[in-house]
């Protein structure tokens, strides 16, 4: 069994339901319906993003350690969105990112890349360490220095300075598809994203039950709002 710290539109945000019906599951929802997915997607292109669910990562799957429970970890979690206010992200728009296909945001986002370096160094107590086998399977990345140790000391490469905020649509896409998808992902998306400043208003635990099962969303904690937070003081 494996956790991550996700954020995540609500379920029934109008970007929730077009990125979950173009991957062919919600992380909501138990049930993987694939015969939902866009029109023309090939099912092949969204196979890894479809196992995690529509997300950007803040601290990423890891195993609990023995001596540590989900109920602690939930408190935990509970207690750190209880203390962070709403982060601003702006504008999404899909970009490719190396050899595959995200919303990202249109502009810098300072503030998301302070939230998630907090996570991953306030939670990380709960993160039992990497085995042999996960560690070799991130080696197999292309990795530089600095991204080898995060992976040592923190259980994945792409934190602190290396993180940026993403939310994947498609696993990698040959170079001669990458017009053809990138239309039509724009054909789909834009109208959602051109009207409106999105904000990480809350961030959601999810859980795998077994190594290759699908990641599903199970507690979703909100950030409070900075009024909220000057009236407790």
């Amino acid at each position: 069994m494996r956790y991550a710290l996700y954020y995540t539109p609500p379920p029934d945000h109008a970007l929730t339901r077009v990125a979950s019906r173009w991957l062919g599951r919600s992380a909501f929802s138990h049930n993987c319906d694939e015969s939902s997915q866009a029109s023309g997607c090939d099912q092949a292109l969204t196979a890894e993003p479809r196992r995690y669910g529509f997300h950007a990562t803040i601290k990423a799957p890891f195993r609990l350690r023995e001596d540590r429970t989900a109920e602690e970890l939930e408190a935990a979690v509970r207690s750190f969105c209880a203390k962070r206010p709403i982060c601003p992200i702006g504008p999404l728009s899909v970009a490719r990112v190396g050899n595959f296909f995200a919303l990202v945001p249109s502009t810098g986002t300072p503030f998301s890349g302070g939230l998630a370096s907090r996570a991953v160094g306030d939670l990380d107590e709960f993160r039992a360490p990497l085995n042999e086998a996960e560690l070799q399977r991130h080696l197999r990345s292309d990795l530089d220095d600095v991204e080898t140790t995060n992976l040592v000391l923190w259980g994945y490469p792409y934190v602190f300075d290396r993180f940026r905020f993403h939310m994947t649509l498609t696993g990698p896409v040959q170079a001669s598809r990458r017009e053809a998808v990138g239309e039509q992902l724009k054909a789909m998306f834009d109208p959602l994203l051109l009207a409106e400043d999105f904000y990480i208003d809350a961030l959601t635990l999810f859980v795998q039950d077994n190594p290759g099962g699908d990641f599903l969303a199970r507690t979703r904690f909100p950030l409070w709002t900075r009024e909220q937070m000057k009236a407790t003081g």
